[in-house]
C-alpha cells in the first residue's frame, strides 16, 4: 500500500507496525521521500483487509488523503513486521 496525505511525523509506521502485528501480519513499513509512507503485508486475506482499511485512517494525527492498494499472491518473504 502507498499511503497519501499527512502520514509521516505522526507516528503512522509504529501504529501500522501495531496493527499488522496484532492482526499476525508479517511485512515492513517506511517512509518515503515522497511524504508518503509504503506498507507491505503479508498474511491471510481478511487480515489484510483489516489493515487496509485502518491505513485509510491511520493513527488520530494522520490525515490520510489516499491509499493505493496493490494485492499480489503470498511469498512467504517476512518473518516479522518490521519498521523500516
Amino acid at each position: 500500500m502507498l499511503v497519501h496525505g499527512r502520514v509521516q511525523g505522526v507516528f503512522f509506521r509504529h501504529a501500522a507496525a501495531e496493527e499488522a502485528r496484532l492482526l499476525g501480519l508479517r511485512g515492513w513499513v517506511k517512509n518515503l521521500v515522497s511524504g508518503d509512507v509504503e506498507i507491505v503485508a503479508e498474511g491471510p486475506r481478511r487480515e489484510l483487509k483489516i489493515l487496509a482499511a485502518w491505513a485509510h485512517q491511520g493513527p488520530r494525527l494522520a490525515r490520510v488523503t489516499g491509499v493505493e492498494e496493490e494485492w499480489s499472491d503470498y511469498r512467504g518473504d517476512e518473518a516479522a513486521f518490521l519498521i523500516r
